[in-house]
């Protein structure tokens, strides 16, 4: 398959124009690593994301080259030799990858850049991590979230299929995770189980630094509909033993690291990686439709009403979309100080969790909205981007991965609407919480008889 070039004969660009990008939000640093970022696209990561499609083969060859321009360590500080960038940077970041080179790169990018986040949250005293981020770009190293459990689905707050147990001055940890992006490519793992002497209660859990050679996986496994680079697939820990600085920050602190780490990033991330496909999306119908032409009326197919109100209504939302996604990164680097990590050696200070409710709406509002300008673009299209010479029906393959990427559109909804309603308390996200209604108005339609028998087994458990 060969895709059809975004770029014109001259080099010019084919995709809609710089008047669309809202570059008032980058620092000049920012816009011109977005241009190194394009030019990589161009020369490699584009041709890639073609090899990796069609062969299911995982991007390390573009994480080799994002290494080299020192994108793995992007949120790193420049004490341990990162860049120190920030939120919009890294949101900008998985946008460029996602439109102008690879989705598959930018998503396995996300989890990168979550299992940084949720390393740097706690670095300040470990260090087993510190040393890990000086390396990410001179080894090429690449992390992943595995968060996960075949027993819960997109529950991935619940851990069922997990232990861990004090080992000496270590630990053992067993973990099975149903979906981890990398899976069995990555090189060291963010992972979560409930925590030692967690006695039932499955809201205490903790965070753990796993390497690939403690990791049991499939790889090549992976035969998903789109983003066939990810290598989304199962993965097992089994007993294994690790020192004491494996754990990441104190014991039980798992909700705290989703909350102020994880999630954030993962959230805002992939909601970047969305309104990238967007837009690639948007760029190859303004490509296709200026250059195809119906002879018999003289018609370009971009001079139909209809194609310029599909594309006029795709480049609207996903635009609102992306200022959605970018003023939430800015507020998490106005109470951050611009990525700052050192405000976390306080474990109390947790501006990000704050933000929660805008970083689920950032990934629905940005998936939803891929799903529709998808079909849209596929339409002006037409059956030359049903087949797969131009690129879309890959894009529209990958996109249909936003919607059922947890936590789904359908729990983000229910989360914010019960939340909005009845306050955060009321998600009960580790079925702690009573429903003494429900019991009550059960209790009422019992016989005599029955609430006696009832009374009678409750007493005996």
């Amino acid at each position: 398959m060969m895709a059809i070039d975004l770029w014109n004969e001259d080099g010019s660009f084919g995709g809609i124009g710089p008047e669309f990008e809202p570059d008032w939000l980058f620092t000049d640093r920012q816009k011109a690593l977005q241009a190194d970022l394009i030019e990589l696209s161009r020369t490699t990561l584009r041709p890639n994301a073609i090899e990796s499609d069609e062969g299911y083969i995982f991007p390390r060859k573009n994480f080799e080259a994002l290494a080299e321009l020192g994108v793995l360590s992007l949120n790193v500080p420049q004490s341990l030799g990162g860049m120190g960038e920030n939120h919009v940077a890294t949101a900008m970041v998985v946008e460029t990858i996602a439109r102008y080179g690879c989705p598959s790169t930018a998503m396995c990018f996300v989890m990168h850049s979550a299992a940084v986040a949720a390393g740097m949250l706690r670095h300040h005293d470990n260090a087993a991590i510190q040393d890990l981020m000086t390396r990410l770009d001179k080894e090429c190293l690449v992390g992943t979230l595995s968060l996960s459990d075949p027993a819960t689905g997109s529950h991935v707050w619940f851990l069922l299929s997990s232990s861990a147990e004090r080992d000496g001055e270590g630990y053992k940890l067993s973990k099975k995770a149903s979906w981890t992006t990398s899976g069995g490519y990555a090189d060291w793992y963010i992972a979560q189980t409930t925590s030692p002497d967690y006695g039932g209660n499955y809201a205490d859990f903790s965070t753990w630094l796993v390497m690939s050679d403690e990791v049991t996986a499939n790889p090549g496994s992976w035969d998903g509909m789109g983003l066939r680079g990810n290598q989304s697939g199962p993965i097992e820990i089994t007993d294994i033993k690790v020192a004491a600085e494996r754990l990441v920050g104190p014991v039980g602190d798992g909700a705290t690291s989703n909350d102020e780490a994880t999630d954030p990033f993962f959230l805002f991330g992939t909601a970047a990686c969305w309104n990238g496909i967007a837009l690639g999306m948007i760029d190859i119908a303004r490509r296709h439709t200026t250059r195809k032409r119906h002879v018999d009326v003289g018609l370009r197919v971009c001079d139909y009403p209809t194609i310029q109100d599909y594309v006029g209504n795709a480049i609207i939302t996903t635009n609102a979309s992306r200022m959605l996604t970018y003023s939430t990164c800015r507020q998490m680097d106005e109470t951050t100080n611009n990525c700052d990590w050192s405000i976390h050696a306080d474990p109390a200070v947790l501006p990000r969790a704050e933000l929660i409710p805008w970083s689920w709406s950032t990934k629905y509002t940005a998936s939803s909205n891929l799903t529709a300008v998808s079909d849209k673009m596929l339409h002006a299209c037409g059956g030359t981007a049903y087949k797969a010479g131009i690129g879309m029906e890959r894009l529209l393959r990958d996109g249909k991965a936003g919607w059922l990427m947890a936590p789904t559109n359908e729990v983000v909804r229910n989360f914010l609407g019960r939340a909005g309603l009845m306050g955060f308390e009321a998600l009960d996200l580790w079925n702690q919480n009573v429903d003494q209604r429900s019991i009550d108005n059960e209790i009422k339609k019992m016989t005599p008889e029955e609430k006696r028998t009832l009374a009678e087994r409750l007493l005996a458990e």
